[in-house]
């Protein structure tokens, strides 16, 4: 068991619950891969803290069920943007 990885799970647990972060934005946070986030919360979280495994899971779970929404707002702004650039 190597400590600072569990460590590290934890933060990233706590975190994701406390700002209801996406993967992506955690990975940004703390300057880590998407994968790297993944592997954390799944593998070391869950053997570590079931309890707060679940609760980040429910976050991640509204998260992508929301990704596609997201996605469609994100390519609507940016059509605006190129829009607006080009008058």
């Amino acid at each position: 068991m190597n400590y600072d990885y569990d460590i590290r799970a934890v933060e990233l647990g706590n975190f994701i619950v406390e700002n209801k972060s996406t993967v992506r934005a955690t990975a940004k946070k703390f300057g880590i891969s998407k994968s790297t986030v993944h592997t954390d919360i799944t593998v070391r979280l869950r053997r570590i803290n079931p309890t707060l495994f679940s609760e980040v899971r429910k976050v991640l779970d509204v998260n992508k069920e929301e990704r596609h929404i997201r996605g469609g707002i994100a390519t609507r702004e940016k059509y605006k943007k190129e829009a607006f650039c080009t008058k």
